[in-house]
């Protein structure tokens, strides 16, 4: 039911999305018409004409005749072109070929505008405006001559396409929203990858000729032909009124020229500007990001190899990492080799550790940073000679205070390790996992929230699975007692946060049936029991 009602409110979006769209495009046609149309044909051509009285609603009744028909043929031929388009839209369920022959017409849309405004639009206009004008000439309810009528064509022609370029650019950007959703479509219906795969719709070569063409040509072609006829109406002896009409004339043009170069700008820049925002997100180490192909020039083969180059920078990341993590769990794993009683101890410790940073809140960064870091804790002990490291017997001072010597040799160990960046977040942790909270600890005495917050986590989980581990000379204590050893410690031994919350996700104290291996799953389904690195809590190689 639930399901059904989701599917209902995402068709109800889809369908409100297609309208919001189609009205856009009604929106911007109207815009680009009037600009076009009546701004730069219709003012210019009336006043060079300068039709008055009678004859005025001659031309004007001509021109809403006209522009019924155009609209009639032009609104057939643009549902048309928005079928696709609207059949997924507006459909319950859809198909991968509809998804596609969608996005292929959303991308075809700013050509097909083109294509409507020369065709229907100019034709269904133009036809029958000559028609009525010259049964309107010939009856004498206009008293034009004829050739009047033949550059009045052109100047249509030339009117439509500057309609026409405005129109491509405004559809551009309409189109944009339309495309993302589609894509978002085919995630939801598992299809991946959907793109145009460096296809070229519209060359930008093409674009940039055509634009500057039609705005540095057309509408000086517009303003020979108005100063034709009005010479031809008017004569040549109205010098202060030519002045007037010259100045509305360039004015008017030079409005339309700097409009439609603004579009062209943008479409251009647009492309750049979101490349470059995504590099900049690749900067910052977000390889998940990727450009939208959302466009059908040149720029879709410069998005579509992008995005391959950053999914296999995404590759080659992920396998870094793979091997990161082999190369940590090895070192632990040659640790652990030394001393077939603490074999298993870095991935429980690290287990344990993730335990109580997942309590704690911390972020994903900071977890994988923790879990690598208690892989490594131990790791100076492979600078320690195996007569003290693998002696069953009590330690003299000399040897267990080289046992305290891990904790700073293993942080030297790492940092020979190239790049330094790549060990930085993993020293303080390697260093200080034996402080105690109270500063009684080693190898820098350090207390409280001085002991770097990976140190004192990883203490807690160090300290347990010492207790709870085999030992040649003893078995691992039960599970109860050693969170009483670590609630008693508390706030002494070691941090009472970490402690507590270990203490709680372990089922907390008086948990006297748990046993070793319900601790190592609660750990992440880490091997159970098995034995211990850590030979006591005291000075048996406390460590």
């Amino acid at each position: 039911m639930l399901r059904g009602k989701a599917h209902g409110i995402e068709v109800f979006m889809l369908s409100s999305s297609y309208r919001h769209f189609q009205r856009n495009l009604i929106r911007n046609y109207w815009a680009g018409s009037l600009l076009a149309v009546l701004g730069v044909g219709g003012a210019v051509i009336w006043i060079t004409l300068g039709v008055e009285g009678e004859q005025l609603a001659v031309v004007t009744a001509v021109l809403l005749v006209s522009l019924l028909i155009m609209g009639s043929l032009e609104g057939l031929v643009f549902r048309s072109h928005l079928k696709p388009i609207r059949k997924l839209f507006m459909a319950d369920q859809f198909s991968e070929t509809e998804i596609r022959a969608a996005y292929l017409r959303a991308h075809r849309l700013p050509m097909l505008a083109v294509l409507r405004i020369i065709g229907p639009h100019l034709f269904g206009f133009i036809v029958p405006a000559l028609i009525l004008a010259s049964i309107s000439v010939e009856f004498g309810w206009l008293t034009l001559k004829p050739y009047f009528l033949s550059i009045a064509a052109i100047a249509s022609f030339l009117v439509a396409c500057l309609h026409a370029l405005v129109e491509f650019f405004l559809t551009v950007q309409a189109v944009r929203p339309v495309l993302v959703q589609i894509r978002d479509c085919a995630v939801k219906a598992g299809i991946s990858g959907l793109s145009l795969e460096g296809k070229v719709l519209v060359p930008i070569q093409q674009k940039f000729q055509l634009s500057v063409f039609v705005i540095g040509t057309l509408p000086v072609i517009l303003f020979l032909l108005s100063t034709q006829i009005r010479q031809t109406v008017h004569g040549s002896g109205h010098h202060n009124q030519d002045w007037g009409w010259s100045g509305f004339v360039l004015i008017v043009s030079l409005g339309f020229a700097s409009f439609a170069a603004w579009l062209l700008g943008r479409n251009i820049k647009q492309p750049i500007e979101e490349l470059y925002g995504t590099m900049q997100q690749v900067r910052r180490g977000d390889l998940g990001a990727t450009v939208p192909d959302l466009y059908s020039d040149e720029f879709s083969r410069l998005v579509d190899g992008f995005n391959d180059m950053i999914r296999s920078l995404e590759e080659r990341a992920k396998m870094n990492e793979q091997l990161l993590q082999s190369y940590f769990s090895t070192l632990a794993a040659a640790l652990d080799a030394r001393d077939t009683y603490t074999a298993g101890h870095s991935d429980r410790v690290a287990g344990y550790a993730l335990m109580i940073g997942r309590s704690a809140g911390l972020n994903a960064w900071t977890l994988d940073a923790l879990h690598k870091t208690a892989l490594l804790h131990d790791i100076g002990k492979i600078g320690v000679r195996d007569s003290v490291l693998l002696k069953e017997g009590r330690l003299t001072d000399e040897e267990f205070d080289q046992i305290k010597l891990h904790t700073v040799m293993g942080e030297n160990i790492l940092r020979q390790i190239e790049p330094a960046e790549a060990m930085a977040a993993f020293l303080p942790g390697v260093r200080s996992h034996h402080e105690r909270y109270d500063g009684q600890g080693y190898p820098d005495g350090l207390s409280g929230m001085d002991i770097p917050m990976m140190g004192r986590i990883i203490a807690v989980a160090d300290a347990f699975d010492a207790m709870t581990s085999d030992r040649p000379y003893r078995r691992g204590m039960p599970i109860d007692r050693a969170l009483r050893i670590l609630e008693e410690g508390s706030g002494t031994q070691w941090d009472p946060e970490y402690a507590k919350l270990f203490i709680d996700a372990m089922g907390g104290v008086g948990q006297s049936g748990t046993s070793d291996s319900d601790s190592s799953a609660r750990a992440g389904g880490l091997l159970p029991g098995g034995k211990m690195e850590e030979r006591g809590l005291g000075k048996r190689k406390s460590s």
